[in-house]
């Protein structure tokens, strides 16, 4: 198999097979992403991309879904995309679906009838690093795009009947900047249709341009009762029905559940942990994060 740096993928993709279709990322530029640095963007050649979905099948492993590779393999275009899902479908034939991270620029290059074939060959719950509605925040962190393309591009997605999935980066705005960012990433996401909302917390690593920038005086983190109370308020505005899942390393305790039918439950779950880290009993627990 064809791997430029190891396997990223979320928690939940765990039992997937993994295919790499790019290596690195399109837009490397996220001022606290610590992701792809040891691989430029790359286009994987169609002979490499169809050896490694024989070498699946041949050690006989039986996916139904593949995750693809790189920081946003969806950024590749229409007519090779429906390429992979013809080699996937040929030699993998237990595949139902297939997968992977992508940009919400990545659907810039693709109609919505073309969204709508892609979603026909199994293409589905891309798992989109939008992390903020908050344009100054989106700014900041050199996201690369504004809140009204998060809305503008994945409307496509639903007009297209392709279901996808999108990510809240609690903290992002860091020291007392929490509520508004949580109000304006809802805001952003009621728009939208994601059949799951998946909140991991910002977590500072030291080659990121974020983590210069506190070294500098210039960005001063969250405290993780500002996280929870965030979180809290992302969770109070949501007003869709989907999923949640906060269960990444960076959470102190998993959260998940069916909105709107469990969001009491989750608040109250979020006010007992607010209230423990408001007596001290998660000083420390950032600290412990080692990696993502």
């Amino acid at each position: 198999m064809h791997f430029s740096s190891g396997i990223n993928r979320p928690p939940y993709e765990a039992m997937d097979g993994f295919l790499q279709v790019t290596s690195g990322c399109s837009h490397a530029s996220c001022k606290f992403c610590t992701f792809y640095k040891d691989a430029p963007f790359a286009v994987s050649p169609m002979e490499e991309i169809e050896e490694d979905i024989k070498e699946i099948r041949d050690r006989g492993w039986k996916f139904q879904r593949i995750f693809l590779q790189g920081a946003d393999p969806f950024i590749l275009p229409y007519n090779k995309l429906m390429q992979v899902a013809e080699l996937i479908h040929q030699y993998l034939p237990s595949v139902e679906s297939i997968g992977g991270y992508a940009r919400v620029d990545n659907v810039r290059n693709k109609t919505v009838e073309q969204l709508r074939r892609l979603a026909e060959v199994g293409y589905s719950n891309f798992y989109f690093g939008n992390e903020s509605g908050d344009d100054k925040l989106l700014e900041r962190m050199n996201k690369g795009y504004k809140a009204e393309v998060v809305v503008e591009q994945l409307s496509k997605l639903d007009e297209a009947g392709m279901k996808y999935i999108v990510n809240f980066l609690g903290g992002l705005g860091g020291y007392n900047y929490g509520l508004s960012h949580a109000r304006e990433s809802a805001k952003v996401i009621n728009q939208l249709h994601p059949t799951l909302v998946y909140a991991s917390e910002l977590t500072l690593f030291p080659d990121t341009p974020l983590s210069k920038d506190k070294q500098k005086g210039l960005f001063a983190e969250a405290t993780e009762v500002e996280r929870l109370e965030e979180m809290y308020e992302f969770i109070r505005c949501l007003d869709i029905d989907t999923v949640f899942k906060a269960e990444h390393v960076t959470i102190p305790v998993p959260i998940r559940g069916k909105l709107p039918e469990d969001k009491q439950n989750m608040l109250e779950l979020l006010q007992e942990q607010i209230d423990i880290a408001k007596e001290g009993g998660l000083d420390g627990f950032r600290k412990r994060v080692m990696s993502l």
